[in-house]
């Protein structure tokens, strides 16, 4: 063999090893969705706006769902819940939850779901992600609201749960409880917000 053609091979070896590399590299990366036993999804829901929420992730997401229940509810008069909350986030008080979760270690992404309470975090999910330790997991904070906005809600998740990695949130509106308009997950408004979810959850590269 040639010195002359020895070289040429060696450029055609060297070519080809560049172009596989590059079509490894270039491929499609594969997101797998995480498995549905590491799942946790809690929320809490006053008026159902919050669950109906939570519901649609779980059909996408599976794993474990569970609603917020404290040891004292609350009231059910509005202006009575209200007045109570404002003294709660005045006095930084954490109601007891009756809800208990076992092994909690074993979930490595959670879902949070709240309302937004007086353009901030409702006092019981600050009592449950004081309660348990998240270290280490991953978070993903999603609302719903009157049409104000999640207020300082996102911001407050990333605050208490300082060790853990916050996701992006999902925000959708609600109904105006202090109105009497309740939220209704039915119809078109479900598909909806169903569709909505399903692009934010594939954004975040948790579903397919």
């Amino acid at each position: 063999m040639t010195d002359g053609l020895k070289q040429i091979l060696s450029i055609l070896f060297l070519f080809t090893s560049v172009c596989s590399a590059c079509q490894v590299k270039e491929g499609p990366e594969k997101n797998f969705p995480p498995e549905a036993n590491n799942v946790l999804i809690v929320y809490l829901s006053r008026t159902n706006n919050t669950k109906a929420i939570a519901e649609i992730i779980n059909k996408h997401m599976g794993g474990t769902l569970i609603a917020l229940e404290l040891k004292d509810p609350y009231p059910e008069d509005y202006k009575a819940i209200v007045d109570q909350v404002v003294k709660e986030n005045e006095t930084g008080f954490l109601p007891p939850l009756k809800t208990k979760i076992d092994s909690i270690q074993k979930y490595d992404i959670v879902f949070v779901g709240f309302p937004t309470w007086g353009m901030q975090l409702p006092p019981p999910m600050k009592s449950f992600l004081n309660q348990y330790d998240l270290s280490g997991r991953t978070i993903v904070p999603f609302n719903t609201n009157g049409g104000y906005g999640i207020g300082s809600t996102f911001d407050t998740v990333k605050k208490l749960c300082p060790n853990s990695t916050v996701l992006e949130g999902f925000s959708t509106k609600g109904g105006i409880e202090r109105d009497g308009i309740y939220f209704v997950m039915e119809g078109e408004k479900e598909k909806q917000a169903e569709q909505e979810i399903q692009k934010w959850l594939k954004k975040l590269k948790l579903i397919q």
